[in-house]
């Protein structure tokens, strides 16, 4: 077979499959990718599609209910399981609905392919019903965009879309295509492999032994050494690689919320997560370290404050597969761009090999377990169900077995704060973009991932109404995710930060009637009534306010084989402590 030079690929080997149409190659391209579950709402644009998805089965389509909701529950399907996650939608505002998902698996480094239904080819620039230029749009939230105009590229661009999401450090790709390239018949060439013209394109790049070494030396030097994991540990599945190696230096972990589960957080070298709302532990321990070790995060702003007063004393090394995070938001000493699974592994080796001794760093690790002791996470007892009492019953009657989503505001940090995650690819959230809305659409998609484990959407009453359609979802498409809501009436995040920066001024943050807000002292106040609600949508539900009642409603809640929505009432008084407010230091960390 002829090379095509004219192609940013070029494959060695390519199978010729028999004539059919765009659609067609289409889903055959996601079956040979390992699809088995795409999240798609049609429309005109991409009809085509699900009539071809409809003629087979081996890809399960899952009908959401707003195309947001779909993608969020793709995105949230890789999240659990590290494959690429596939959403589906049609031209115009179907697509425009894609990108905060899109955005959000950007931001988060997670592999997700966007296909997309575009108008004629034709009619392409001319402002044709439901056009828009969603190749264009894109560009600044992904990998990669692709707009098919040849149906003949169409296998070459899937074996490359794919290979891009999910290669290096992942993310999003987006496929659009015309829907006369849908329609069109022709031979199909399905490459094997695929190879760039730029061979950095494809590397993975490595540490080499002597920079590995210098790691450990560094180690041997330091009095108050730490590791700083973010979620690349996750992302390249290196989380029993860092337990090790944490283990065999004696080095304690603070992780990052989107390294939740990376290392175990009961360990006793675990110091949680640290940052704004972190553990006070880890952030002191990371601002008087004087050797930081950062493996697969990127120095956000939410973890470091201001970056001028973060870890000044530290000797800073940073590993990462991505050169361009190095020095763009701290400046380290020792950067390395490598695979970190590589990295820690061989790190293993080396230390195995030199027959490595930890430095004595006991009065390092006595001080970090009397910060733990004098400042655990922890609420003051109130007559009512406070929201971080409602997670805490959550972790004990899951023994810490479940997969927990979250929506985005102080349910998103009370979820991490009082729910310990032992293990990788059980909380997820939308954490760099912090999209709300996120919460319930991702529990779908977690929950047809994982059909063996409890998925719990932990979420705010804000978060939750702006996705509840995705209630009719769960309910035709049998997929058991259950959602507590920690209901405080409230914008409950802004309403910190009103009570804190702002003097209390509401600026548009009460959710319900103002004249009639709902509280645990006023129940006909509450609004709405999310148990009517998912009533409505042939889904169980429970409301409880009074603490004796808590415990039996949330086992309700587990024990129910169906989806469920357990609205848990609670005052809007309370803060999520510690804070680090913006732009500040660890020094101006409050605590009460």
């Amino acid at each position: 077979m002829k090379k095509d030079t004219t192609s940013p690929a070029v494959f060695p080997k390519a199978e010729i499959g028999p004539e059919m149409k765009g659609s067609d190659c289409v889903v055959e391209c996601l079956i040979r990718e390992g699809v088995d579950v795409v999240f798609a709402y049609p429309g005109g644009a991409s009809q085509e599609l699900h009539q071809s998805l409809a003629r087979t089965d081996k890809i399960r389509v899952i009908l959401p209910r707003h195309e947001q909701g779909g993608s969020f529950a793709a995105e949230a399907y890789s999240r659990v399981t590290g494959k690429v996650g596939v959403c589906m939608a049609t031209s115009g505002p179907g697509a425009t609905n894609l990108v905060s998902a899109i955005a959000d698996a950007f931001m988060d480094s997670v592999p997700m392919i966007a296909i997309t239904g575009q108008v004629y080819s034709k009619y392409i620039g001319k402002m044709a019903f439901q056009e828009t230029d969603f190749y264009g749009m894109t560009l600044p939230i992904v990998k990669h965009s692709y707009l098919v105009m040849n149906a003949a590229d169409l296998p070459r661009i899937f074996k490359e879309a794919f290979y891009l999401a999910r290669s290096g450090r992942p993310g999003p790709v987006i496929i659009d295509i015309p829907k006369d390239v849908q329609q069109k018949k022709f031979q199909p060439v399905y490459p094997a492999t695929v190879e760039f013209r730029s061979a950095y394109a494809t590397a993975v790049q490595h540490a080499n032994d002597d920079q590995l070494r210098a790691v450990l030396a560094s180690i041997a030097e330091a009095k108050r050494p730490v590791l700083y994991a973010g979620g690349g540990i996750i992302s390249a599945e290196a989380h029993a690689d860092l337990k090790a190696f944490a283990v065999a230096t004696n080095v304690p972990v603070a992780t990052t919320l989107m390294g939740l589960g990376g290392f175990p957080e009961t360990h006793p070298l675990s110091m949680r997560w640290f940052g704004m709302h972190g553990s006070a532990y880890g952030n002191w321990a990371v601002d008087q370290c004087d050797l930081l070790i950062a493996v697969g995060a990127r120095f956000d702003d939410r973890i470091t404050g201001d970056t001028s007063k973060f870890a000044t004393q530290a000797k800073v090394i940073h590993i990462d597969i991505d050169a361009s995070e190095h020095n763009k938001n701290k400046r380290v000493q020792l950067p390395i761009v490598s695979d970190v699974k590589h990295a820690l592994s061989r790190l293993n080796e080396l230390a195995k090999a030199a027959k490595f001794s930890p430095p004595d760093t006991k009065a390092w690790h006595a001080q970090i377990a009397t910060w733990k002791k004098e400042h655990p996470f922890g609420w003051e007892t109130s007559k009512h169900i406070v929201p971080q009492e409602a997670v805490q019953v959550l972790y004990e009657l899951t023994k810490g077995d479940a997969i927990i989503t979250t929506g985005v505001g102080q349910h998103q940090m009370w979820a991490a704060q009082f729910y310990q995650f032992d293990e990788p690819r059980r909380y997820i959230s939308s954490l760099g973009l912090g999209a709300m809305g996120f919460g319930y659409p991702a529990a779908l998609g977690a929950k047809v991932a994982r059909p063996d484990k409890q998925v719990i959407d932990i979420d705010g009453d804000g978060s939750f109404v702006m996705n509840i359609q995705e209630l009719a979802t769960a309910k035709i498409e049998n997929i058991a995710a259950k959602a507590m809501i920690l209901n405080n009436q409230h914008l409950g995040m802004v309403v910190q930060w009103e009570d804190r920066f702002y003097g209390s001024v509401r600026g548009n943050t009460i959710l319900g009637d103002e004249s009639n807000v709902g509280s645990p002292e006023n129940l006909p106040g509450l609004y709405p009534d999310f148990v009517k609600i998912a009533e409505g949508f042939g889904v169980k539900g429970r409301r409880v306010h009074l603490k004796s009642e808590l415990r039996a409603a949330v086992q309700e809640m587990l024990d129910c084989d169906g989806p469920f929505v357990l609205d848990v009432i609670v005052p809007y008084t309370e803060h999520v402590l510690p804070m680090i407010p913006a732009g500040k230091s660890v020094k101006e960390m409050l605590l009460k």
